[in-house]
């Protein structure tokens, strides 16, 4: 059985140790609140707590992350982790989240879909909630907080024999160094079914924020109100695969516009089918810089809110500009190598 540790940078609010004490409910846990006393943190079951100041920045999580770095890119692996933010203000919960996974999952550290909850100063973001719990929206917190703990506890990983992948694209494949890079890694792939959707192919209509009954309505029935290639190929795919694979080249350092209205039309499908048994892998080239920006809004719209499994090492980023220098990459073909190996060993049996 894996011990549990509380990583705790920040001295917390009354509300923050509410929201600790309903997560831990059924766990003994031991308290971390010294950064230069760390024990080693490999095959751990890790919950952050973090409360945070004004500026959003916590100085004492940094310092954690510091020396956790300072051990090398394995010190989190085999180690499955959670966070709770609470603010006294409105911003730089989800970011502040957003960063702990990313730099936890480089240093091996992996999550399970919606691995986080959020508590802002007035507790507005649990609002939309109460017509699905019926409940205060503090009582809502402190349930999805208890929800959580019950996660980390239970959650285990279903490893199949022959594993199935969906490989997500809108790139042309005669210029991108993205897509060149997946092909390296596909090349290590064996003994798994792969299935490529250029979603570039069909025309993709951005969500418009349907009601939620009418967008239940839709996903009740494995659809959504615009259907095309999102319905007919994509909706299908996804309740086949066992992982998913999203190829990003940065554009501007935002990930590019059909697959984000991809990702924004999951929703009707996620009303009916929660994705917490598929795997969360990705394939990033920016032409200078940017990459960790979209890695950290693939886990934001798909691990966070739409609850797809983070693996440790969950993307494979690198910075190649003109056509065909993703080649010339310094030892890219052995990063690929290895990227592939960690999506074997995560999702088949």
């Amino acid at each position: 059985m894996k011990k549990y540790y509380l990583i705790l940078p920040e001295k917390p609010s009354p509300f923050l140790k509410r929201m600790i004490d309903r997560t831990t409910r059924n766990i003994e846990y031991e308290v971390l609140e010294d950064y230069e006393q760390l024990p080693s943190l490999k095959n751990r079951k890790i919950i952050f707590a973090v409360e945070l100041p004004i500026t959003g920045i916590s100085n004492n999580l940094n310092r954690f992350f510091l020396k956790l770095f300072t051990r090398g890119y394995d010190s989190l692996l085999g180690s499955e982790g959670i966070v709770l933010v609470h603010s006294q203000y409105q911003y730089f919960t989800k970011t502040t989240a957003q960063s702990i996974i990313f730099q936890s999952n480089l240093l091996g550290c992996r999550f399970p879909g919606r691995p986080m909850v959020e508590a802002t100063g007035n507790l507005d973001n649990f609002i939309p909630l109460q017509k699905v719990y019926g409940l205060s929206i503090e009582e809502i917190c402190l349930f999805l907080c208890e929800e959580l703990g019950k996660r980390l506890i239970n959650d285990e990983i279903n490893k199949v024999k022959k594993p199935k992948i969906l490989v997500l694209h809108s790139s042309n494949r005669m210029y991108s160094n993205t897509l060149s890079l997946w092909d390296m890694v596909k090349e290590n792939l064996y003994e798994i079914s792969i299935t490529e959707i250029n979603i570039q192919n069909g025309t993709i209509v951005d969500c418009i924020g349907c009601p939620y009954k009418t967008c239940k309505h839709y996903g009740e029935q494995t659809k959504c109100f615009y259907g095309g290639i999102v319905v007919k190929e994509v909706y299908p795919a996804i309740l086949k695969a066992d992982a998913l694979v999203f190829i990003c080249p940065n554009y501007n350092d935002m990930i590019t516009a059909n697959i984000v209205a991809l990702i924004n039309r999951l929703t009707a499908l996620f009303r009916k089918t929660k994705f917490y048994d598929k795997t969360l892998f990705s394939i990033i080239v920016s032409g200078h810089s940017g990459g960790d920006a979209l890695a950290k809004q693939l886990i934001s719209s798909l691990n966070i809110n739409k609850t797809f499994r983070l693996p440790p090492y969950f993307s494979l980023i690198a910075v190649a500009n003109d056509r065909g220098t993703i080649k010339e990459v310094p030892q890219i073909e052995e990063l690929a190598r290895r990227f592939a190996r960690n999506m074997v060993n995560e999702i088949r049996r």
